[in-house]
């Protein structure tokens, strides 16, 4: 009987376990989400390490993986195949694709950067922001509203100096 509480014990010890107020930890692994240590409603500040595909809530820290999928906000690095984030993005998204769906602040490196709005810089291939306030670098680069400018073979700016004009393009 004693042999059988002592497990007991030591199982509950080791269960992972929330916070009351939050959901987060500081570290997340995931093979294949829901495959993952925490559920995808969990904020995760540290580390996330994503072997095919990480979906969590905020991300602060590091986002390592191959799809890289936030469902709120993301701080921090993002790096890998992949980076969607539904929300804002404030720091640097390193991935060949990189989404994000409200406004990035930083910088996004990739062959095909999107988002709704950008005070940072875009290098890449293909760059495209409904609004940007910086510096879009590729080969062709898109967006409604600039006050900055466009390096690239095909800069478009609704708002440019002129709408469609190779190698630079510029508004402020």
């Amino acid at each position: 009987m004693r042999a059988w509480l002592s497990a007991l014990l030591v199982l509950a010890c080791l269960a992972p376990t929330a916070p009351a107020a939050a959901s987060e930890t500081p570290i997340q692994l995931s093979l294949l989400a829901p495959i993952q240590i925490f559920p995808a409603s969990y904020d995760v500040t540290g580390l996330r390490l994503n072997i095919l595909y990480g979906r969590n809530h905020d991300v602060s820290g590091i986002d390592l993986g191959l799809v890289n999928q936030v469902d709120g906000d993301g701080l921090g690095w993002q790096l890998g195949g992949v980076g969607i984030v539904k929300g804002g993005f404030l720091g640097l998204q390193d991935n060949v694709v990189n989404v994000v769906g409200g406004k990035l602040e930083g910088i996004q490196l990739g062959a095909g950067n999107i988002t709704k709005s950008a005070m940072g810089l875009q290098v890449g291939v293909f760059n495209y922001a409904e609004s940007i306030e910086g510096v879009q670098f590729g080969l062709v680069n898109y967006t409604d509203s600039l006050k900055g400018i466009q390096i690239g073979l095909i800069n478009i700016a609704k708002n440019g100096f002129l709408p469609v004009f190779p190698i630079f393009n510029a508004a402020f």
